[in-house]
C-alpha cells in the first residue's frame, strides 16, 4: 500500500475527533453506544498508525510522511515523524483503546462526556509528536492540558479538584517560559518551521537563555527533582485510565522535548547544562526511589517510581552518546507499557476493593493467581530485571552515563537497588503472605476482558526485553543525526574559540626556529 499520497500522518491524529464529535450527539442515556464507538474508533486509529510503522523507511534519518499546508500567515500546518517520533505515535494509539476497556465498568456517571475527553486527549498527544511548526507545537502541547484536568477534576477522586489545579498550573507556568523562547527563535530566525531551526545557529548567549526556557516547561512535564510534587496527587485523584496516560504519554513529552528542541538547536547550552541534568537526575533516581519504599498508596508509591525512572531518561538523554539516546527512547517506550500495565493492575483491585492502602491486601495469590502472574513481570520489568523491556532502557542509559561520567553511573545504578527493594516490598505485600483478611476471601480474579487489556502488554514486555532490535533499528539513524549534529555543533564552537595560550606558544617556537 501507498501512503506517499494519502495524509496519513493527518488520518491518526484528527480521526479521534471525529470520532468525538459522533459521540457528542448521541443522546445522553445512549451509554452503550459511546462505550462502543470510542472503542472502535480507538482500534481503527491504532490499526492506521500501524501502517506508519511499516511503510518507515529505517534507513532514512529526516522527517517522512510530511504533510504542508498554508495556515495563518507565516505559520504552517507542517506534520511529519522521524525515527525518534513515530514509535511515540504508535505507542499513544495502542494505549488508548487498552484505556476505554479498563473504564468499560468502572466508569458509570458522564460515560459520554468521558469518551469524549478521552478522544480529544489522543488526537491532541499525536498531534505533540508529528508536529512540524513550534506554533503548532505549542497549541497541542498546551491543550493537551485541558481533556487532563477535566478528567481528574471531574472523574477523579475526594481530593481531584486540588490534583487538577495542581497539575494545571504546574504545567502551565513552565510553558509560559517556552512560548517567550518561541517567539525569540522566530525573531531570530525569520521562520516557525521546526526542521529550518535545527539548522539555525543560535547565538552562544542566546542558546542559554532559551535552553533554559524550555527546560522549565520540559522539566515540569517529564517531571524532573524538584518540580515533581504535582504527579503524585494527580496520579492518586485520577481515575486509571487517567494515569495510565498520564504515565504512559504525557511524561514522555518532556524527554521528547529534550530531543526535538534542546539538544540539536541549543548543543552549547546542552554540553555546558549537562552537569546539571545529571546532578538532578541522579537525586531523582535516588531521593524518589526512596520516599517510595515508605508509602502506602500503591497509586502513589508507582508515581515516585515513575519519577525515578525518568531521571534515567534525562541522564542517558544529556550523555550525548548514541547509547545514551538509544537508551532514553528505549526507556521512555518501555516505561509507557510498563507503567501503565501497574497502574492498570491497581485499578484491577481497586475495582473490587474500592482501596488502594497496601496494607488492605495480602495472600492475593491464593484468589487471584493470573493477576499474580500479570504482576509478577510487571513488577520485574520495573525492576529492570533482564529479559524484559525494563532492562534494556536502563542498561543502555547506564552504559552512555559509564562513558560519560562514571559517577553519575555509579549512583544512578544504586537506584536499580532501591528500585528492586520497593517494587519487591509492594508484590510481596499485595500478593504474597496469607489470606486473613475477611473482605478479600470472596474476590475473584481477572475477567476475559481484564486479560484482554493486559495480555498485548505482558507479551510486549517480555517481547522487547528478548529482542529490542525493532525499537532500535527505527531509532538508531535519527539518534545517529542527532549526536553527530550535536558532535559537529561543539567541534564547530571549539575551533571559532580564541586560543591565545596555544597562539603564544606556536609563535615563541617559531622564533626559537628562527634563530636556529
Amino acid at each position: 500500500m501507498n501512503l506517499a499520497s494519502l495524509p496519513i500522518l493527518s488520518l491518526v491524529t484528527f480521526l479521534p475527533l471525529v470520532g468525538a464529535a459522533f459521540i457528542a450527539f448521541l443522546p445522553q442515556d445512549a451509554v452503550r453506544n459511546a462505550r462502543y464507538v470510542a472503542l472502535w474508533t480507538t482500534l481503527v486509529t491504532f490499526v492506521l498508525s500501524l501502517f506508519i510503522w511499516i511503510s518507515f523507511d529505517k534507513a532514512n534519518p529526516g522527517f517522512q510522511f510530511v504533510e504542508e499546508h498554508s495556515w495563518l500567515g507565516p505559520i504552517k500546518y507542517k506534520v511529519g515523524v522521524d525515527g525518534i517520533s513515530m514509535l511515540f505515535v504508535i505507542l499513544t494509539t495502542f494505549l488508548m483503546p487498552l484505556c476505554i476497556l479498563a473504564s468499560w465498568e468502572s466508569i458509570e456517571k458522564r460515560v459520554k462526556e468521558y469518551m469524549i475527553a478521552f478522544l480529544v486527549l489522543e488526537s491532541l498527544m499525536v498531534g505533540v509528536f508529528v508536529a512540524l511548526d513550534l506554533v503548532l507545537f505549542y497549541m497541542f502541547f498546551e491543550a493537551g492540558l485541558i481533556p487532563m484536568f477535566i478528567i481528574i477534576g471531574v472523574w477523579g477522586g475526594k481530593r481531584r479538584i486540588y490534583a487538577s489545579f495542581k497539575f494545571f498550573l504546574y504545567t502551565l507556568l513552565g510553558s509560559v517560559l517556552m512560548l517567550l523562547a518561541m517567539m525569540a527563535m522566530w525573531w531570530y530566525a525569520g521562520t516557525t518551521d521546526i526542521p529550518k531551526l535545527m539548522e539555525a545557529k543560535f547565538p552562544a548567549d542566546m542558546q542559554w537563555w532559551l535552553w533554559l526556557a524550555f527546560f522549565a516547561s520540559f522539566a515540569v512535564k517529564m517531571p524532573m527533582w524538584p518540580v515533581h510534587t504535582w504527579l503524585p496527587d494527580a496520579h492518586v485523584e485520577a481515575p486509571t485510565a487517567g494515569s495510565v496516560i498520564l504515565a504512559g504519554i504525557l511524561l514522555k513529552m518532556g524527554g521528547y522535548g529534550f530531543l526535538r528542541f534542546s539538544l540539536p538547536m541549543f548543543p552549547l547550552a546542552s554540553a555546558e547544562l549537562a552537569p546539571l541534568i545529571f546532578a538532578l537526575s541522579v537525586i531523582a533516581i535516588v531521593y524518589t526511589s526512596l520516599v517510595a519504599l515508605v508509602q502506602e498508596d500503591m497509586k502513589k508509591l508507582i508515581a515516585y517510581s515513575s519519577v525515578a525512572h525518568m531521571g534515567f531518561v534525562t541522564m542517558g538523554i544529556f550523555t550525548f552518546t548514541h547509547q545514551g539516546v538509544d537508551g532514553a527512547i528505549f526507556q521512555m517506550l518501555s516505561h509507557g507499557l510498563v507503567s501503565s500495565a501497574l497502574f492498570l493492575c491497581v485499578g484491577v483491585i481497586y475495582d473490587r476493593m474500592h482501596t488502594r492502602e497496601i496494607a488492605a491486601y495480602g495472600g492475593l495469590v491464593d484468589r487471584m493467581p493470573i493477576y499474580a502472574f500479570c504482576f509478577m513481570v510487571f513488577t520485574m520489568a520495573n525492576v529492570g530485571l533482564p529479559g524484559t523491556s525494563g532492562f534494556v532502557g536502563e542498561f543502555l542509559t547506564l552504559l552512555g552515563a559509564f562513558k560519560t561520567n562514571t559517577w553519575v553511573a555509579f549512583f544512578a545504578t544504586s537506584g536499580v537497588i532501591l528500585s528492586a527493594a520497593y517494587a519487591l516490598w509492594l508484590y510481596r505485600r499485595v500478593i504474597f503472605g496469607v489470606l486473613e483478611k475477611q473482605s478479600l476471601k470472596a474476590i475473584t480474579d481477572m475477567s476475559p476482558r481484564e486479560i484482554v487489556v493486559m495480555g498485548p502488554l505482558v507479551v510486549l514486555t517480555i517481547f522487547f526485553g528478548f529482542y529490542p532490535a525493532p525499537i532500535l533499528d527505527v531509532t538508531a539513524q535519527s539518534v545517529k543525526k542527532l549526536v553527530a549534529n550535536y558532535e559537529a555543533a561543539i567541534r564547530t564552537a571549539e575551533a571559532e574559540r580564541p586560543a591565545p595560550f596555544k597562539i603564544e606558544i606556536s609563535a615563541a617556537e617559531g622564533e626559537k626556529e628562527t634563530k636556529r
